[in-house]
């Protein structure tokens, strides 16, 4: 028979009243392990949706002077677009849509090292200007945010690359009279969404073979689609509206740059 001290305490049973306590102490371990990491996953978010933003965007400031810094040289100095190396700055992307100041320097190369810096040349692609497909991708959300709002684009819309002596303005390709961005005579939509390895949106001429000769002269823009996400790529397409525009004859810009 159990023994018993004065006032009723069992001695003999300890057990049962340890295992609560037990778990309590594990219950509290593991909310703290889990109150960590949201905090961390947290912080991980905010790091990428804001501060990455924040150093990219002080990223492209430095670039852009330095650009311009390279094309004030004189002419003999500057290293022609052609030539570019991955990792150079070589143009700057204009896009009055998203807002009379929306300027970013491009690089050549779609690695991470040159996304985190601004939008990116595909090598390969064509360059500003030339026949063929001129395609350049960009982060959706974080590392600037540079193409955050692709998706607001229409028909029409210009879309100025600028490089060291000239300027090039493209038209977001659908039907301006409609806003259809599946109805233009080209039969090469303005908008898509596609599969990542959907690879001939960046065919010479877009959707046809890769080796195929270009029908034209295009522009392709790529990013993440929908935001937050890699499960797809949101693609804008656009047509070359004219030729070269000398930076000589006009050093501030077309009249595209104010969205008309």
């Amino acid at each position: 028979m159990p023994s018993t001290e004065p006032g009723g305490a069992n001695l003999a049973r300890p057990g049962p009243a340890a295992h609560p306590v037990r778990w309590r102490t594990v219950a509290r371990t593991l909310g703290e392990v889990l109150v960590t990491g949201g905090l961390v996953v947290l912080l991980f978010v905010v790091y990428e949706l804001f501060v990455t933003d924040l150093l990219t965007e002080r990223t492209q400031d430095q670039l852009s002077q330095q650009l311009r810094d390279d094309w004030n040289r004189p002419p003999a100095a500057v290293v022609p677009v052609h030539e570019s190396k991955v990792g150079d700055a070589f143009a700057v992307l204009h896009i009055p849509r998203l807002g009379p100041d929306y300027e970013r320097v491009v690089l050549e190369g779609t690695e991470d090292k040159q996304l985190s810096q601004g939008p990116g040349h595909y090598p390969g692609t064509a360059m500003p200007g030339e026949q063929g497909n001129v395609a350049f991708a960009g982060h959706r959300v974080g590392k600037g945010s540079p193409f955050l709002e692709l998706d607001l684009l229409v028909p029409g819309d210009p879309i100025i690359v600028e490089t060291a002596d000239s300027w090039f303005v493209y038209r977001m390709l659908g039907d301006v009279a409609t806003g259809d961005v599946t109805a233009d005579a080209s039969g090469i939509p303005g908008r898509r969404i596609v599969r990542p390895e959907d690879v001939e949106v960046l065919s010479p001429t877009p959707y046809a073979a890769q080796n195929a000769a270009p029908t034209g002269a295009y522009l392709t823009l790529t990013t993440c689609h929908p935001r937050y996400s890699a499960r797809q790529r949101l693609i804008i397409h656009a047509s070359l509206d004219g030729g070269a525009i000398s930076k000589a004859e006009l050093p501030n810009g077309p009249a595209a740059l104010s969205g008309r």
